[in-house]
């Protein structure tokens, strides 16, 4: 099992271990990680494909494949960067989507649904932290993605990472068409991208999304793994809806397991119910030596959440989180010291970040008892579904930048009301530079750059 982590309902990966896709750090000692496979060579040519040199030495070598948690789909993350970590239904107090009509492009046409997942080209430069005003050398890599309408392809943001050229291949052609990247969304693991060529969208039909499934629905995972060059389908069902770690993004979402096999290569590729509806984006898997089959994809809230955003401000914004860790309040004696009352439920407060939207209106040692009308259990859990419960970061998440929520405190054995403006989270020590070289200045020859996690995880003693 991974380690356990801090609770906290930042809606980032708790403890700060989740690392974006540069090199991990050798130093972290994890039995299981989760990371995120892709097709790529090391080739300098634009158009190169091929099989991930890192994906074929964990399948040769047991010992790398027992200890290491793969991102479940092709995507972009290096071939010497393997990434670390772990990653419905409305909750309550929000309107659930209902199920209206099929619709006509969603039919059991499966010729019709194939057509819209495409094979994505990218080649890569990744930054040099050590030498800020370098690159390293180009590799190219290979994923899936899916039309949407609109003129829109959506794949997965590890994929694109670092980007120096994109291209999209359609089913069945043999022509590769230059494609713009339109927004990236780091923490859910998203890109949008668009082609300008009108003879790519020549008789396509866009997905269409359907709403979050239910345990033990059949799932059927479309795109282009490593292993051939055609495209491959594979079948599962849902196993688990959680808030999850999305490795990529260093973040917690939604997340939907399935056992459906995600390998290099699918990333980005989306998951269809029997009615043909996307029901999610494959974007990793675990791989771990107990445990088999375990494959994770977005689900349509976050990849609406995104979309909404995108169409909002012409840009992504992000996920809003509190910036705070909290702990469990189960334990009698502890609730008693809070001046709990028997009816009172929530978690402590046990650390603010400072540069939070809550910093001013919660301390340490409150208890949060309700965010936005909807009350939190003693575990930090909420209504999710009939008979499920899930964390309350995920009502966090489920809101938008600047939107407000009403947070019910207990401070000192006195109930209060407060209001908040929520907000992306604002980090001393980015996890991640959204795919930005570094800044750097020089100044009597000595070279100054901003400390990241990628900057840290760069160097060979971290």
């Amino acid at each position: 099992m991974p380690p356990r982590k801090k609770h906290k309902n930042d809606i980032g990966a708790l403890g700060g271990k989740a690392p974006s896709c540069s090199p991990p750090s050798d130093s972290i000692e994890e039995k299981s990680r989760l990371v995120s496979p892709r097709t790529r060579s090391r080739s300098q040519n634009v158009d190169a494909t091929g099989a991930d040199d890192e994906a074929q030495a964990n399948a040769t070598d047991p010992k790398r494949r027992n200890t290491r948690r793969k991102y479940g789909g092709a995507g972009t993350t290096s071939a010497d960067a393997a990434v670390d970590v772990a990653t419905g239904a409305q909750p309550s107090g929000l309107p659930a989507k209902p199920r209206g009509s099929v619709p006509k492009s969603c039919t059991a046409d499966s010729d019709t649904i194939m057509e819209a997942v495409v094979k994505v080209f990218c080649v890569h430069t990744e930054p040099n932290y050590s030498l800020p005003w370098q690159r390293k050398r180009q590799y190219s890599s290979s994923s899936s993605g899916f039309l949407l309408p609109g003129r829109r392809i959506l794949t997965n943001a590890h994929c694109v990472d670092h980007y120096t050229q994109v291209k999209v291949k359609r089913r069945g052609s043999d022509v590769k068409h230059v494609a713009s990247v339109l927004s990236v969304g780091t923490e859910c693991d998203i890109a949008l991208l668009t082609v300008e060529d009108d003879k790519f969208w020549e008789g396509v039909e866009p997905v269409v999304f359907g709403q979050l499934p239910q345990l033990q629905d059949a799932v059927t995972v479309v795109g282009y793994p490593i292993g051939g060059d055609t495209m491959s389908v594979t079948s599962g069902v849902v196993s688990r809806i959680e808030v999850t770690a999305y490795m990529h993004g260093s973040s917690e979402l939604l997340g939907i397991q399935i056992d459906a096999a995600i390998n290099s290569g699918n990333s980005g590729g989306p998951a269809f119910n029997d009615l043909g509806e996307c029901v999610g984006i494959a974007f990793q898997s675990l791989k771990h030596e107990d445990a088999e089959n375990i494959g994770y994809i977005i689900p349509t809230p976050v990849i609406e959440h995104f979309l909404t955003d995108y169409a909002r401000h012409g840009r992504y914004t992000g996920f809003p989180c509190l910036g705070v860790e909290w702990q469990k309040l189960e334990n009698p004696d502890l609730r008693a010291a809070l001046k709990m009352q028997p009816d009172q439920k929530g978690v402590l407060i046990r650390r603010v970040e400072p540069t939070s939207a809550v910093s001013e209106v919660l301390q340490q040692n409150d208890v949060l008892m309700s965010f936005d009308g909807v009350s939190i259990s003693n575990d930090g859990t909420v209504p999710f579904r009939s008979g499920e419960r899930i964390s309350f970061s995920y009502l966090v998440s489920n809101k938008y930048t600047d939107e407000e929520a009403e947070l019910v405190v207990l401070h000192e054995g006195s109930q209060r009301t407060v209001r908040v403006s929520l907000r992306a989270p604002v980090r001393l020590v980015p996890f991640h530079t959204r795919g930005l070289p570094p800044s750097y200045f020089i100044v009597a020859g000595l070279v100054f750059t901003t400390v990241t996690v990628p900057y840290l995880r760069s160097e060979w003693w971290f």
